[in-house]
């Protein structure tokens, strides 16, 4: 039997929605990984092995082919430069946005905008694209009492219900990029294992459809 693939698992949400599609695949963690402290599992069947870390250190794992597949959520991916890896398919889940937000009724500046965010790139990127100059934070957490102290005018942060941002008196405004969980590759493992890389992804494919079902999760 050939080394098994490496697959570099997020940690939270995006492993606990991952886990059951990969056991539909066949692939099943060596004990069980919820109460677990161990970062590395055996697989069942010896075709993969499981490491658990972080979400922005998977797609540094798998460019630099210490991982042969990432799973990731599309925000990581768009703060990451992408070099080494392909984005294959997406799972369909943990789904949100990456969104900007800003007190209720706020007026913002003539002039350079201040934006605290986590996601520089995304946010360097998309103000530059509307022309507009800002300076960006960086913060790791808590991105909605930056407006409320007067560290920035707006923020750009992930949004699901949106339940965080009214309870602190704000609102979200444009939408910048949808998110939902990803599969990456390293790109020299898809060349070398191109037949064990696809069947996984095929596998997934299966799967994910059946989670959704014949009216496709609608």
């Amino acid at each position: 039997m050939s080394e098994p693939l490496t697959i570099a698992l997020n940690r939270g949400r995006i492993l606990d929605e991952f886990l059951p599609l990969l056991a539909a695949s066949g692939i099943e963690p060596d004990e069980p990984m919820a109460d677990s402290r161990r970062l590395v599992f055996d697989s069942k069947c010896g075709r993969a092995r499981l490491v658990v870390m972080r979400g922005a250190d998977v797609p540094t794992y798998v460019a630099y082919g210490a991982a042969d597949i990432g799973i990731t959520g599309k925000d990581t991916l768009l703060e990451s430069d992408g070099d080494g890896l392909y984005d294959r398919m997406g799972l369909g889940s943990a789904r949100c946005r990456i969104s900007s937000a800003a007190p209720v009724g706020a007026v913002f500046p003539a002039g350079r905008l201040r934006i605290a965010t986590k996601f520089v790139n995304v946010a360097k990127r998309y103000y530059a694209e509307q022309g507009r100059q800002v300076e960006v934070i960086r913060l790791s957490g808590a991105m909605e009492i930056a407006p409320l102290m007067g560290l920035a005018d707006l923020i750009v942060d992930i949004v699901d219900t949106g339940n965080t941002l009214r309870a602190n008196g704000l609102e979200a405004l444009d939408t910048i990029a949808h998110i939902s969980t990803r599969v990456i590759i390293n790109r020299a493992s898809l060349k070398m294992r191109f037949v064990e890389v696809e069947a996984l992804l095929d596998s997934l494919r299966a799967a994910v459809d059946a989670r959704a079902g014949p009216d496709g999760g609608a």
